[in-house]
């Protein structure tokens, strides 16, 4: 199917359309989980624009065609045949966790999200994924999904955090931990 033009005209009363062709408010919880897994992956477009490391670049572009995929499953209720998320791609994101957890020294204390811009931008991405996996979570307690659309998410984060710290420390910006006694209270 080729798109001619990208205004329908048929969500203007607040409604969008699901794959199967049924209709839903544009507020429904359908709709917002789908639509931060959109926004995850808009962020993580930018962040490839941003990091210059061609490894990472590679690992991102997969993770936003599984986020493409998750989405198209998000969109059409359980009952269609669509692509939907497999275990395969979890597994996937949990090598790769593996892999670049190798490199990171062991974390003893809770680090600071930021870095490099790049850093920054992936530790913002995963506060993304995170609120994507809740919104995904109040949607499978009142619809059925697909069950794996929330394990991904959940080890997407992981991830996502784990590449955070990796690229800080690809590009030599040291991690700024939490300091839990950095305010004293006002008197």
């Amino acid at each position: 199917m080729r798109i001619t033009r990208v205004y329908t005209r048929t969500g203007d009363n607040g409604t969008t359309g699901l794959v199967d062709g049924s209709r839903v408010s544009k507020a429904s919880l359908r709709v917002d989980a789908y639509g931060d897994v959109d926004e995850l992956n808009s962020l993580l477009g930018l962040l490839r624009v941003k990091l210059l490391d061609e490894e990472l670049d590679g690992v991102l572009a997969v993770i936003q065609n599984d986020l493409f995929i998750l989405g198209a499953d998000l969109a059409s209720p359980i009952s269609i045949n669509v692509p939907r998320v497999q275990q395969l791609s979890i597994d996937q994101l949990e090598t790769w966790a593996d892999l670049y957890l190798e490199h990171l020294a062991p974390l003893k204390e809770f680090i600071l999200p930021g870095g490099s811009e790049a850093g920054a931008l992936m530790h913002l991405a995963r506060t993304v994924s995170r609120r994507a996996e809740r919104r995904v979570v109040a949607l499978g307690e009142s619809e059925e999904i697909n069950p794996l659309t929330i394990t991904y998410l959940n080890r997407l984060s992981d991830l996502l955090f784990v590449l955070a710290r990796e690229i800080n420390r690809r590009k030599n910006v040291a991690e700024n931990f939490a300091n839990f006694s950095a305010r004293s209270s006002k008197k």
